[in-house]
């Protein structure tokens, strides 16, 4: 689209300068003020709403905007981290810097306060260690840590970040993301970093097959690869959309907890991430 087009498209989605807005009596929402603005942020939430890529041209017709428009914006997107092309596929999908600007609202807003509830009374029940954590590019930010009486401190306090793939709560978001960001994540032929001599993932297809038992069991787990000794069981919270906006965890020391406990733990897990999913997309028990 040539800069004289562009600006038509512009100065037609503005609000007019003089006259009338229509037939008289007819009520017609306000003109955004910033109409490039308007339509790249319809564009971001329309990408953050879609469970898979998508290509340019049904996000052109379905937002209403012209094609050369929506690839334009969608380039600038991609140019500050905020949407991914895959050339291969001929799509888009919402990029890792928009995962970096929830992470960020979740640090001060409702997510850490609602989490911090419900990590509390998770760990009552368990009587072992929790966190909330969310999702950070290729890491985990930890937001609320609980320890229970009489249980040792741990890394995880609340700002720590660690590799995702490392732990039960980065497990778990990981394998509720499509499988296009995996791929944007981790690269066919990378060798994941490691932090003790644990049985820890060391390539990506080993992390994809922890991921895949995950998605089956609805749980990920974790076995002194972040610390030595201790376990950890966690828990995705997917928004109304199923993207994993945080994960839930328990951890304890692994010789001293039985495999009954253990499965116990997991399914308290479980059930906290639904209750907080439900508090934060409004949905009713049920």
């Amino acid at each position: 689209m040539s800069s004289r087009r562009k600006m038509a498209y512009w100065t037609e989605m503005a609000p007019e300068a003089k006259g009338g807005s229509g037939m008289a009596g007819e009520s017609r929402p306000a003109a955004p003020k910033a109409p490039a603005a308007d339509a790249a942020l319809r564009l971001l939430t329309f990408l953050a709403a879609q469970r898979s890529p998508v290509p340019a041209a049904r996000a052109s017709a379905e937002l209403g905007l012209p094609r050369s428009t929506t690839y334009d914006l969608l380039a600038t997107l991609v140019q500050h981290g905020y949407a991914l092309h895959l050339p291969h596929e001929r799509q888009y999908a919402i990029g890792p810097k928009a995962y970096e600007v929830a992470s960020a609202y979740a640090r001060h807003a409702p997510l850490a306060r609602v989490g911090r509830r419900i990590v509390e009374r998770m760990v009552d029940a368990a009587g072992e260690s929790g966190h909330l954590g969310s999702l950070q590019g290729g890491d985990v930010l930890y937001l609320v840590e609980e320890r229970a009486k009489n249980r040792p401190s741990l890394v995880t306090d609340i700002g720590v970040r660690l590799p995702a793939h490392l732990t039960a709560t980065g497990r778990a978001m990981l394998a509720a993301l499509p499988s296009a960001h995996l791929r944007t994540l981790y690269s066919a032929g990378a060798e994941l970093a490691q932090r003790t001599e644990a049985d820890a993932p060391r390539t990506v297809a080993q992390l994809h097959a922890q991921l895949d038992e995950a998605r089956r069991d609805g749980v990920a787990w974790e076995r002194g690869e972040v610390t030595d000794g201790m376990v950890s069981v966690g828990a995705a919270v997917l928004d109304q959309a199923g993207w994993p906006v945080a994960a839930l965890s328990l951890t304890w020391d692994g010789a001293s907890v039985t495999p009954e406990k253990a499965q116990s733990c997991a399914a308290l897990v479980r059930r906290a991430a639904d209750d907080m999913a439900r508090v934060i997309s409004g949905r009713r028990p049920g």
